[in-house]
């Protein structure tokens, strides 16, 4: 079978993998647009702490980190260990002690049917600091099996592996190719690729591939700035990701290097700038919950453009009346953690497999 999977950010090269796991043929296509997700995105996988209503939403989230150990062993298989994938525990520690009281009943509910989670341990703000010695002094729940995940490493792995295993990539401008009202394929920069299927996972540039054949995905982007910074001289590989309970979250990798984010700014467009206010609004918080940052290196700082669904669940499914289309997107400012399990999904539809879940929660075409 033949699929072409357009958009090479985590969802689509996860999507693209599966396949070619499971014997396909399959060009994947990209654009490589300044501004993906995937290149600027935290990469925090811990759904049990997740604050989201719905269970709709929390099955994705679920599922996408139980999905990775399994991701992560197939990529070992292929020689790929690189993915900056670690389960390093998660500390929920607001400034507010009281919210722990709120949160920890709904945490231990969901690690009780969730065996990947952990131990959940109340920490006294010296216990925590113990873990992560730059953080305020807080009291904090603490998931052993949170874990964070470098995107633009895993999705480096995705992009070799899918090479090794006889995938074909591409870079330029894609487009559905139609035959009357038939899906015959995709068109690379006015190249015709023939196939079977196709998968859409081109994030908040997807509206503008759909357009041209009467189609009206409800998706478009949120602008997050997202600062790395540097403790020189400092072993930060196992320090735990740390999450204030807001918006905003901390995490760190190897080298010292430390990620502080994120802005969420709807109605950005993809305006591609680094602003004053979401610097001061993404500094001002993380020195908040973690004052001895204050003497960091600031290394970069990242722009993403999140693809936002109306209502916050993914946008995930075929199209009735046009055979062999998948649409596989919305995933928001989760996309790093639900990639996996959603990339499968959008997998097996692509090869007319029955999904492990009842999609009606995540219809694309919903509005």
């Amino acid at each position: 079978m033949r699929v072409v999977v357009i958009g090479g950010g985590i969802l689509g090269a996860v999507a693209a993998y599966s396949l070619l796991r499971a014997k396909a043929e399959v060009t994947l296509l990209d654009r490589a647009h300044d501004g993906r997700a995937t290149q600027a995105g935290a990469g925090i996988v811990c759904p049990w702490t997740t604050r989201y209503e719905g269970e709709a939403l929390y099955a994705m989230l679920h599922g996408g980190a139980t999905a990775y150990p399994d991701l992560i062993a197939a990529l070992a298989e292929d020689g790929e260990t690189d993915l900056g994938y670690a389960r390093v525990g998660t500390l929920s520690a607001p400034e507010d002690p009281a919210l722990l009281d709120t949160i920890e009943p709904l945490v231990r509910r969901r690690a009780t049917a969730s065996p990947m989670a952990g131990a959940i341990t109340r920490l006294t703000a010296a216990e925590a600091q113990r873990l992560f010695p730059a953080m305020a002094p807080r009291a904090a729940l603490h998931v052993e099996g949170g874990a964070r995940v470098d995107g633009r490493r895993l999705c480096a792995a995705l992009h070799r592996a899918i090479a090794r295993r006889g995938g074909t990539l591409r870079q330029g401008l894609a487009e559905l190719m139609m035959e009357g009202d038939r899906l015959r394929g995709a068109r690379l920069d006015g190249a015709a690729i023939e196939a079977d299927a196709v998968i859409l996972a081109a994030g908040a540039w997807a509206p503008d591939v759909l357009a041209p054949v009467g189609l009206r995905l409800a998706v478009e982007p949120q602008r997050g700035q997202i600062l790395h910074l540097r403790l020189e001289g400092t072993d930060t590989a196992a320090w735990p990701v740390l999450y204030p309970m807001t918006s905003h979250y901390l995490l760190t990798f190897e080298g010292g290097r430390v990620v502080v984010g994120a802005t969420r700014e709807t109605g950005s467009g993809f305006d591609l700038r680094v602003t004053a206010a979401g610097l001061a609004e993404v500094l001002a918080t993380a020195l908040s919950a973690a004052p001895g940052l204050a003497v960091a290196t600031h290394i970069e700082t990242r722009i993403g453009f999140r693809p936002m669904s109306p209502d916050g669940r993914p946008l995930l499914g075929t199209v009735p009346g046009l055979p062999g289309l998948v649409l596989a997107n919305g995933l928001g400012p989760s996309g790093l953690t639900i990639s996996p399990f959603a990339g499968a999904i959008a997998a097996r539809l692509a090869l007319g497999e029955a999904p492990p879940l009842d999609l009606a929660p995540y219809d694309p075409l919903r509005r």
